[in-house]
């Protein structure tokens, strides 16, 4: 008796996936046969072993069977149900989105067929809407409390290949959410040859069955690494270089003795810790000048200005003539003295006089015509840029960095914007006033 084979009962299309034909060890090619009586493991045969009746142990060549075949539609006539597997397993190889490869691998649909289907049986389709909604809101509730959370993307960067972007992300492929190379990236080795047969030996099925729980262990610690990198949000390390370098020297010395310690409390548990020390530091930095400023007999704020200034002109004189007198020291000739006196005193009357000249002429404004990201700029961004004489994509990425710190911080000072973003201070200063003018940004 014969009956055809469910799509759940399918194999994937790779003949390695399929188990050998167990007459003659052949690789089985639809349609192929199932026998319906012998179990646990199928027993299957090629329809060339089927028809000269083909027994062995158990099985008996008039044992009920099943055909094995995917040509036969499911959602949608036009589409076998070997078809659907195939854009299945092709989006999830190439992503969601990238039509034209997912037509490339499936070989037998053109893009726009592929992408209609797609959305209106898998995206659009009434019957999933409830399972999708609740997945969300699973993945939602899951990812609420991590520091950086994942967030969708219409366009996400494809880095290509050994390049500076992927280098830098560690391999990580933002369109699919995986990695290039995974960690243990060959722990599926040891699984390819294992095949689970009736006529094992219960030595030769416990050492199989050992393996594969190591496989799992193995599966267990890549995923364990994976959301380590997720929930810390250490996929961009430049960005987490930049956030990392905010914090005083002494402070880094702290963070880079705790990184190991990551992995063991949350990510917020983590931040807060960090956070913590950075305020303790900087509440004794200000205690210990305010008792500086005691023993120095200063009680008000107005004084200390002064005397900060004082100092600061005390301390340069003190370096310079330091400085003075190690020249002089190593200096034998009264002549070559004399003369390195004289050229230091030139250097410092020119820097006086270029400090002080009013007359200097102006670099011209900056040509935004044809740079990347100027058309995500407004008028007064596009003014700003051409002042300063700044790219659009580096405003754009100081913008973002400076609202993610005020965002953080719940305020923002100049020094913090200086020591976070790393260029000219006069360039800060003025995109951090034209921040605050515009309200992107607010003051601590």
């Amino acid at each position: 008796m014969a009956s055809f084979g469910h799509y759940s009962d399918l194999f994937s299309d790779d003949p390695s996936d399929k188990p050998p034909c167990r007459g003659c060890s052949s690789n089985l090619v639809e349609p192929y046969i199932k026998c319906a009586e012998c179990g646990p493991s199928p027993f299957l045969l090629c329809l060339q072993c089927f028809t000269r009746g083909f027994e062995f142990k158990k099985h008996e060549s008039d044992h009920k069977y099943e055909i094995m075949t995917s040509d036969f539609p499911v959602l949608e006539p036009g589409w076998t149900a070997q078809e659907e597997m195939a854009v299945l397993e092709a989006v999830m190889d190439c992503g969601f989105g990238n039509w034209q490869d997912v037509a490339y691998q499936m070989r037998t649909k053109s893009k726009e067929e592929c992408e209609a289907h797609y959305m209106k049986n898998f995206i659009n389709n009434p019957l999933f809407s409830s399972t999708l909604l609740n997945l969300r809101q699973i993945e939602e509730a899951r990812t609420a409390d991590t520091a950086i959370p994942f967030k969708p993307t219409d366009d996400p960067p494809r880095p290509t290949f050994d390049s500076l972007l992927s280098r830098d992300m560690a391999g990580y492929m933002p369109a699919r959410a995986d990695f290039m190379e995974e960690f243990d990236n060959y722990a599926e080795w040891d699984l390819k040859d294992i095949d689970f047969v009736d006529d094992d030996s219960d030595l030769l099925h416990a050492l199989k069955i050992a393996v594969v729980d190591i496989y799992h262990s193995r599966l267990r610690e890549r995923g364990r690494r994976k959301k380590i990198i997720r929930d810390h949000g250490l996929i961009n390390l430049r960005k987490f270089q930049i956030l990392e370098h905010r914090y005083p020297k002494e402070v880094q010395d702290l963070y880079d003795a705790m990184r190991r310690f990551a992995r063991v409390v949350g990510p917020i548990e983590h931040d807060k810790f960090i956070e913590s020390h950075a305020l303790e530091f900087e509440l004794r930095r200000e205690i210990g000048r305010l008792q500086e400023y005691r023993r120095a007999g200063i009680q008000s704020f107005c004084s200390a200005k002064v005397y900060e200034r004082v100092k600061h002109v005390r301390e340069d004189e003190r370096r310079k003539r330091t400085m003075l007198v190690d020249v002089l020291q190593y200096i034998q000739d009264g002549r070559a003295c004399q003369q390195w006196l004289s050229k230091q005193a030139d250097i410092s009357v020119k820097q006086c006089y270029c400090s002080t000249a009013t007359g200097r002429r102006s670099a011209p404004p900056l040509n935004l015509t044809g740079l990347p990201g100027t058309e995500k700029l407004n008028d007064r961004e596009k003014e700003l840029c051409q002042v300063v004489r700044l790219v659009p994509g580096a405003y754009l990425e100081y913008k973002q960095a400076l609202l993610n710190e005020c965002r953080r911080q719940g305020g923002l000072r100049l020094a913090q914007a200086r020591a976070l973003i790393k260029i000219d201070v006069n360039k800060t200063r003025k995109i951090y006033d034209f921040l605050i003018k515009e309200g992107y940004i607010n003051k601590t």
